[in-house]
Order: C-alpha cells, then structure tokens, then sequence
C-alpha cells in the first residue's frame, strides 16, 4: 500500500501567506492559500491506486478541513511543536499504518505537474528517498519507503539549505536519495507574478488550478 499526505494549514487570515503581507492583504493572501489548498487536493485526485491523507493544523480546524476533504480523503491531524515533528508524527504514523510508500507533499506548489507526484512513487521502488527540490532550496515533497524521523531533525527550515541539509543527512543516514525535477512555490510576489503567468497561459479546462486562477483573476500584481 502506498500513501501521500498533504501538509496543511487552516486558511486563516494573518496565519498563511503572511510574506506576501504586503502587497496583499491578510483576507486575500488566506482565500490565495486555501485556493492551493483545493487546486492541490485536485492534484492528489488523479494519482492512482494511492490512499490520499490530508494532514491539517491546528487541531481546531479538523471541522473545516472536514467540509473541503473529498470522500476518500482521511485526515490526519499534524502534531509537533515545529515543522520537523510534525512531519516525523504524519510519516511515523502512516508507516505504523502498514502503508510501504509514504509521500509527504506541500500545499504551496498549485500547479505542480502531477506527473512528478507519480514519478516519486515509482522512484521509492529503486531509493530509499526521494525529493522534490523547489527553486528556493526547500523541497515541494519528500518520499519514504521506511521510516527515516533522522531526515527530520535539526532542518533548517524555510531557508534556502532545506534540501541541502536533507541530503546531507540522507548520506549520513546511508540511505540512497534521488532529486526529482525542481518547481517553485509561491512564497514570494515574484513566485505569485509568474504563477499568475503561467496559468494565464494555460487552457483553462478541467481541474487545472481553478481556484487559483479564480482568485489571482482578484488581484493586480
């Protein structure tokens, strides 16, 4: 059995999105997130023969996270005072679950192409680790085929030496690591300028992010 989860945060305002406060106000940075949010769980959707897990925080908003989740969707709830613990809990507890593939994936990649999700998994049947490098030095996933907490601990995070210290840690850890193709993430007006762009350049059919097209139609950057 194979798992993805989405790492999740509740749309609220001034919580989310908080380096794009300015230009953006609280209000319309926490709608663009939840629209990652849902263009995300789209993106989830197509992958095959995968059980799909929305991991959410805080624990408060598991009603909300209820009424956006689709049927086959389990929730998950993210415990851990830092990034780090709380991925260590989602992936030990999926692992725990008998689950041989674990994907952790973020929520700021809306358009990422879902073919790179697939490759993740196929990619655990040859290495221990595989990631997902954004253009920042972050990672837009993180795949497992055993449970690595090692991987977690002592990261850097939101800085651009994510993927540095993740790989490095893999090598001590002599596990085999592959990177996938890199994308970006919107955490910046720039990365939020050129995903405006580059869904203005697509064919708006289908689930291609909707949601976030709906909402940057909303905004003049």
């Amino acid at each position: 059995m194979d798992a993805i989860a989405l790492m999740d945060k509740a749309p609220v305002a001034d919580k989310v999105k908080t380096r794009l406060i300015p230009p953006l106000n609280s209000e319309i940075a926490s709608e663009l997130y939840k629209s990652f949010v849902l263009d995300k769980i789209e993106q989830l959707k197509i992958l095959g023969g995968v059980h799909r897990f929305l991991a959410y925080t805080p624990e408060s908003s598991e009603t909300y996270f209820k009424s956006i989740a689709p049927k086959d969707f389990t929730l998950i709830n993210q415990i851990g005072s830092d990034l780090g613990e709380k991925l260590i809990n989602v992936s030990t507890t999926l692992f725990q679950q008998g689950f041989k593939k674990v994907v952790l994936s973020d929520s700021d990649t809306p358009n990422l192409p879902p073919e790179l999700m697939i490759d993740a998994f196929r990619r655990l049947d040859s290495f221990d680790v595989v990631l997902g490098p954004c253009e920042d030095g972050g990672y837009y996933l993180i795949g497992l085929r055993s449970n690595m907490p090692e991987l977690f601990r002592e990261i850097p995070w939101s800085t651009a030496s994510v993927t540095e210290f993740t790989t490095r840690r893999a090598m001590e850890s002599h596990v085999t690591l592959t990177l996938l193709d890199k994308w970006y993430d919107i955490d910046t007006v720039q990365a939020l300028s050129r995903l405006k762009k580059d869904l203005e350049s697509k064919p708006r059919i289908g689930f291609f992010c909707r949601n976030s097209y709906r909402t940057l139609s909303k905004i003049d950057i």
